[in-house]
């Protein structure tokens, strides 16, 4: 029988290996082998055992379906999506107080339908909303943290890559899960621009307008509502043109929308699987591409590039299935659920304690590889305790998103160091300037976890 000892040795092992540096397919795999082994003691045993488990998960087409939305939104970010939609959301957004940073919001949200990752969105706006924002007076920290922060709308936004792993690892819906994030995506949207509009009316500097530090760089238009002209720099223009033909944006924007959203409805009321959608949304994002110029060049780096951070992910996803059935193996889901449930601090009490966990994980380790190391044990508690799967899953991700944003790991923030065109540029201020959106995802996990109908009701019908 396997003693608490062995147990204890199985997850600390892991941890080492993690926070050592040890990649962490790489340590799941050691810590889970080394696991049958302990249980076993015969290398025969172990070497059949992770055959047997590879076998098993990497045939399984759902696989597929990581790599193909992947694909998709490669292609349409490839083709210059995200500055369609970030030129469009300029246009509508000009009756905001802070128009740029609210453009910045809504088209992150919307870029995340189109790609479903964090680091793609950050990387884009990045290049293409701060040189504006920087053009138009815009206080640095405040524009950056508005890129770094809104890129985490690119995970809770289906089809999201995190939404994907956790369906996998726990079996549920992956339409189902795409759902329940879509209200509570919206919501983070809403309220991060809710603040940059609330910050830009009580603060104008913020966005380069009046303050009693300088002079005004708005200029007034009718109706006494202030408006910002490019801030004389002298700086070369970058970024965006101050107009754009509205018929073009709408016609591109549109049809990259309509693709995402097709393919996601298809989904949903069940016309095709998760995987049959996704490799429709890959051809359909392939047209779209050609139609809209793309070389068979950046058609080949586009391939590559997916396969590059498909295939260690996929490598990722078996050794997590690998080490979820070492642990439950070994009875270790059990003996956590029923040391937390001793504790007598309640399911709420518990809830927290897992959120809590997943926000110190958050300074230290990617989002991935926290669900790898989480979900399998905390999975079954929650449902033990009667949290819904679904909204369960909404507040982890949530938890995590939040890590992105947290020193000293935030890899968000250090994608958007990376990415932004003004090497100046210091991750203390970036890391400043996202605290206010870090708030707005608590707030939405809190709002989940009152609420819980705020993420199973899009399910449920």
């Amino acid at each position: 029988m396997f003693g608490h000892s062995e147990m204890l040795i199985v997850v600390l092992l892991v941890l080492a290996l993690v926070f050592a540096g040890v990649h962490i397919a790489v340590a799941l795999g050691i810590t889970a082998a080394f696991g049958i082994w302990l249980m076993m003691g015969d290398l025969d045993v172990v070497r059949t055992f992770v055959s047997n488990t590879a076998y098993e998960a990497l045939r399984d087409y759902v696989f597929a379906v990581i790599p193909l939305f992947m694909l998709m939104g490669d292609l349409l970010a490839k083709c210059g999506a995200a500055r369609d939609i970030y030129a469009l959301g300029h246009r509508f957004s000009k009756w905001l107080p802070a128009q740029l940073a609210a453009a910045t919001i809504v088209s992150n949200a919307l870029f995340g339908f189109v790609t479903g990752v964090s680091i793609a969105a950050a990387a884009a706006f990045s290049r293409i909303a701060y040189p504006e924002m920087k053009r138009y007076g815009y206080r640095r920290d405040f524009a950056l943290g508005c890129v770094a922060g809104s890129s985490c709308l690119g995970m809770l936004i289906p089809p999201s890559v995190l939404m994907i792993v956790w369906a996998v690892l726990t079996e549920v819906s992956i339409g189902k899960l795409f759902l329940a994030g879509v209200i509570p995506g919206f919501l983070a949207a809403f309220g991060m621009i809710a603040y940059v509009v609330v910050a830009a009316t009580l603060n104008p500097a913020l966005v380069g307008g009046a303050s009693r530090f300088g002079a005004s760089k708005t200029q007034p238009r009718a109706g006494g509502i202030t408006v910002g002209r490019p801030a004389d720099t002298g700086d070369p223009p970058t970024g965006l043109p101050s107009e754009e033909p509205i018929g073009p944006l709408l016609r591109s924007t549109g049809l990259v929308v309509a693709l995402v959203i097709g393919v996601l409805a298809a989904i949903w009321l069940g016309l095709c699987t998760p995987t049959e959608g996704a490799g429709v949304g890959a051809v359909g994002a392939l047209v779209l591409a050609l139609i809209k110029g793309i070389t068979p060049r950046e058609i080949r780096d586009v391939v590559i590039d997916v396969g590059r951070t498909s295939g260690p992910l996929l490598l990722l996803l078996f050794c997590a299935q690998l080490y979820s059935r070492v642990l439950s193996m070994t009875g270790f889901t059990e003996v956590a659920k029923s040391f937390l449930l001793a504790t007598g601090l309640g399911a709420w009490g518990i809830l927290a304690v897992m959120v809590g966990i997943w926000f110190v994980l958050g300074t230290l380790i990617d989002s991935i590889s926290i669900i790898l190391l989480t979900v399998p044990i905390f999975a079954p508690i929650a449902a033990h305790l009667g949290f819904d799967p679904l909204a369960f899953a909404i507040i982890g991700i949530l938890a995590i998103e939040t890590g992105l944003l947290t020193p000293p790991f935030g890899i968000l923030v250090f994608t958007v160091k990376a990415a932004v065109p003004d090497k100046s540029v210091e991750l203390a201020e970036i890391f400043r300037g996202a605290i206010p959106y870090w708030f707005v995802l608590l707030a939405v996990v809190i709002g989940i976890a009152v609420f819980p109908q705020l993420a199973t009701w899009l399910p449920s019908l």
